[in-house]
């Protein structure tokens, strides 16, 4: 995509979102982390639900451990993968009292050192907690990027990179949110509803619908 194409593109995505946030809902950086752990292969809906649940109970490092393992899946059991999900939160908040005085870090080595946590997760806590311009990819931006012809790339590592490369810095803060939002509602995987995307005349897409999504 052309360099003034790229500009356009979130120029436009930014009209219909100037503020975006996350859809995860979380009051400290903790319940961010906690969320998204929570969020691999879950919808942010089905997390919201458990999270209000949970964090009314418990929403630091050592009252989620006082629930123990039991206790936490009992609140999370809705969630795919409750379970490793649950082992792997639990080994954070040790981590984090004993490592971090129950603060979640804002650095990207320490938080990919714990239990759960990837470049992915820790991309979206720097981002949304801490306000790094850090570009998380997830399903729905690495569809956006290769489709787009914005930032392709044969797996997330490249697409990431390649976002960093083509992303104008006055957008990069926000990329992350107005491109993972145009995927779950606009460029969908099965059907892209592309008769009302904003962007298409930008668009790469060879297989454009020609009817809503």
């Amino acid at each position: 995509m052309k360099r003034e194409h790229v500009r356009q593109l979130f120029e436009r995505l930014r009209e219909i979102e100037p503020q975006p946030r996350s859809e995860l809902e979380y009051r400290t950086p903790f319940e961010l982390l906690v969320a998204v752990v929570l969020s691999a292969q879950a919808t942010d809906v089905g997390v919201n639900k458990a999270t209000r649940r949970l964090f009314a109970v418990a929403a630091t490092p050592a009252a989620l451990l006082a629930l123990g393992e039991d206790g936490l899946k009992r609140h999370i059991s809705s969630i795919g993968l409750y379970n490793t999900k649950a082992k792997n939160i639990l080994a954070t908040c040790r981590l984090l009292l004993e490592r971090h005085a129950g603060e979640v870090p804002r650095e990207r080595a320490a938080l990919e050192a714990l239990p759960g946590v990837g470049r992915k997760t820790a991309n979206v806590v720097l981002n949304t907690a801490f306000g790094e311009p850090t570009i998380a990819v997830d399903t729905h931006i690495f569809r956006v990027a290769n489709r787009t012809g914005l930032a392709p790339g044969k797996d997330v590592a490249a697409v990431e990179a390649r976002l960093l490369q083509v992303v104008p810095p006055e957008f990069r803060q926000n990329a992350h949110h107005w491109l993972i939002l145009h995927g779950r509602y606009v460029c969908k995987a099965r059907k892209p509803a592309c008769p009302q995307c904003v962007i298409r005349d930008l668009c790469g897409f060879r297989a454009k619908t020609v009817a809503a999504g």
